[in-house]
């Protein structure tokens, strides 16, 4: 029996593009780092980055996958990444259940989404 979620990975070409994207501007707070794969840690979720002799290049489906990463302040967060380079192809816009959502890209062209609940 599946019981939950405790980590997602995304794979690319170049690690320490990615490494930059997520240590040093997401400012997510870095797990553990090896030679070929990193591990960021998001409450009791691993956020993974790694290289995978399969991959090259930009994703070829972004959308088909596409995290929630959780923020307080989803309209600082937004302006904080969007001074920091991060290309957002949807402004923080409310939802009709309430919470606020906004949707990034990262260096490999996968979508992300920054989401404050209610």
């Amino acid at each position: 029996m599946v019981t939950g979620v405790i980590g997602v990975t995304f794979w690319t070409d170049n690690l320490e593009r990615l490494f930059y994207f997520y240590n040093d501007v997401l400012q997510l707070p870095l797990h553990s780092r090896h030679e070929d794969f990193i591990t960021f840690e998001l409450g009791d979720i691993r956020f993974n980055i790694g290289l995978h002799s399969e991959i090259s290049g930009a994703s070829k489906d972004p959308f088909r996958f596409m995290p929630h990463l959780g923020v307080l302040e989803i309209q600082e967060e937004a302006k904080r990444l969007t001074q920091a380079g991060v290309k957002f192809i949807r402004q923080p816009e409310q939802e009709t259940w309430g919470g606020w959502v906004a949707t990034f890209e990262d260096p490999d062209g996968n979508i992300l989404q920054l989401m404050q609940l209610g």
